[in-house]
């Protein structure tokens, strides 16, 4: 049975992760009606890293270290080879990052667009996004029955395999990584994460998330043997793992992320860092800027989104892909390199432009006359 919902939102949001879940609460604060649907239940399959910058609090409401907080990190130790290869520490004196439980992140950000109006429908797979001049059309399977549902606009937040991005003809991302996850139950409060530069053209990682074990991941382009390479890893380390999860990771954002009723978020739109994968933040700010540009009643206003957006992070993620390069020199030249410029670092996590910041440059002249 398919039931078309008469009333017309002005946006429908495909997926509820970090970005879809900000978008709807952000827009629906402005006072727009806006419908999110979400394929499964918010927050699994998990298929992403809870290492995140402690920028990630800006977006939260009142109460959520208390409730999300898993660990401190202060720095990384570079390893060129396995566990027990030399390491090259990186590090800030003040907290540099977070650990927390991504799980209820997504589920937190989720309730903060309920409560800011937005109608959130968990178990609601799209199957057709149908795009008019005046009008959206997004077709969902629900729990009971197949609805239609009418907006003005439909936002993209569906992850690295987006059926809207399908489904309104826009340019896929430059690349997709294969990413693997799992975790021991290994207690760990250590305040330093551990990064293999081991993985062909990328990286696998160890990040201690204190009494809620440990997170082992790593990610490589297709081709690549990756479980292969996971399996090396988690012997080099000797733990057994489990709840192993894995997906893809969007690296290069396309040419293009909106049409005239329709635009993309987060990883649909390869907002992600290339050296690292990650997107929470990136994905979450362009959400902001998506919500403070479009009109749903004016299409013209989407280009201000493309321009926004790309303003904010397109420098970040052009000089990342730089920084991912480095991932694939040769080894001598990684070790040559990493033992030059280990030490106290004055860098932001989600920003390689502060490597040319103040407070690096400090820590270099700093360490020049160590």
């Amino acid at each position: 049975m398919n039931v078309t919902d008469m009333y017309e939102y002005d946006f429908v949001v495909v997926g509820v992760g970090p970005a879809g879940a900000r978008f709807s609460r952000r827009a629906a604060e402005k006072g727009y009606d806006v419908l999110a649907l979400e394929q499964g239940t918010v927050g699994t399959p998990l298929a992403c890293s809870g290492h995140v910058s402690t920028d990630v609090w800006e977006f939260t409401g009142p109460g959520a270290r208390e409730e999300l907080f898993q660990n401190e990190i202060y720095g990384a130790r570079f390893h060129v080879g396995g566990p027990r290869s030399d390491a090259y520490p990186f590090y800030k004196d003040e907290v540099a990052s977070n650990v927390i439980d991504r799980v209820g992140l997504d589920r937190h950000l989720a309730d903060l667009a309920r409560e800011a109006g937005a109608d959130v429908r968990e178990e609601h797979t799209v199957t057709e996004v149908r795009e008019h001049r005046d009008r959206v059309e997004v077709v969902a399977s629900g729990p009971d029955d197949v609805h239609t549902f009418e907006a003005k606009m439909v936002a993209g937040c569906d992850g690295p395999r987006s059926r809207v991005r399908d489904e309104l003809d826009l340019p896929e991302p430059g690349e997709l990584l294969h990413g693997v996850l799992a975790f021991s139950e290994e207690e760990d409060h250590q305040d330093f994460v551990d990064v293999h530069l081991t993985a062909p053209t990328f990286f696998a990682w160890r990040i201690p998330r204190g009494d809620a074990g440990v997170e082992y991941g790593l990610a490589a382009p297709p081709g690549v043997q990756v479980n292969k390479h996971f399996e090396e890893l988690i012997d080099g380390y000797e733990v057994d793992v489990s709840h192993r999860c894995s997906g893809a990771i969007p690296i290069g954002p396309p040419e293009r992320v909106t049409t005239r009723r329709g635009f993309l978020l987060g990883d649909a739109a390869a907002q992600t860092k290339p050296f690292t994968g990650g997107g929470i933040l990136y994905g979450m700010t362009s959400a902001d800027h998506a919500a403070r540009e479009i009109d749903p009643d004016r299409p013209t206003t989407l280009a201000a989104y493309e321009r926004a957006w790309r303003d904010d992070i397109e420098r970040e993620q052009s000089l990342g892909h730089w920084l991912r390069r480095a991932y694939s020199l040769p080894e001598p030249v990684q070790r040559i390199g990493l033992g030059a410029l280990s030490g106290k670092i004055g860098v932001h996590m989600d920003r390689p432009t502060s490597l040319l910041s103040r407070d690096h440059l400090q820590a270099m002249v700093s360490r020049a006359f160590r």
